[in-house]
């Protein structure tokens, strides 16, 4: 048994983790993983807020287990092809944005860039080599992504304001 390498066909809870085909790509799956994300925010953006909320804490309850499962699996807690995480962090990340391509965009490149930079605590939370340690790094990461994306919005709506065309930051934050 070779580190990160698999003894078998990867289980159910393995291709959740890898959110489909998503965490299999040869380059950067963390960032095809948050691509991933892109619809389901689409579609649950369709739903009230607390329904939102609940999908993406049910997400979050199901990622815990299945980056447990994918881990064992790859014999690795964070293995790189584990992109649950950052579908739980891009939702968490534009929890209170209206859809449209504009937040989609801003909110993805804001949560890839604090992934990337992983401010504490999700570096804290990086250093836990667990499921609820891979997953909530992201968490934290989607938390100061959605700050960063309220304060881009206010920024841009003070700096060009919102009169004539309807611009993608001048859509009203979910109550």
């Amino acid at each position: 048994m070779k580190k990160g390498r698999p003894d078998g066909p990867p289980s159910p809870w393995v291709i959740l983790a890898a959110w489909g085909p998503c965490g299999f790509s040869p380059v950067a799956p963390g960032t095809v993983g948050t691509l991933g994300a892109v619809p389901l925010f689409w579609a649950l953006r369709q739903l009230p807020l607390g329904a939102y909320l609940a999908a993406t804490v049910a997400l979050f309850l199901l990622a815990v287990p299945a980056a447990t499962r994918a881990g064992r699996y790859w014999k690795t807690a964070d293995a790189s092809p584990i992109v649950i995480d950052e579908v739980v962090g891009y939702l968490v990340a534009m929890a209170f944005f209206p859809w449209s391509w504009g937040t989609a965009i801003a909110g993805f490149l804001l949560f890839r860039l604090f992934d990337v930079m992983k401010p504490w605590p999700a570096s804290a939370f990086d250093r836990v080599k667990t499921g609820l340690g891979v997953v909530m790094d992201d968490v934290a990461a989607g938390v100061y992504a959605g700050f960063a994306l309220a304060f881009l919005q206010l920024g841009l709506t003070l700096l060009l304001g919102c009169t004539g065309d309807i611009h993608w930051w001048c859509m009203e934050l979910t109550p």
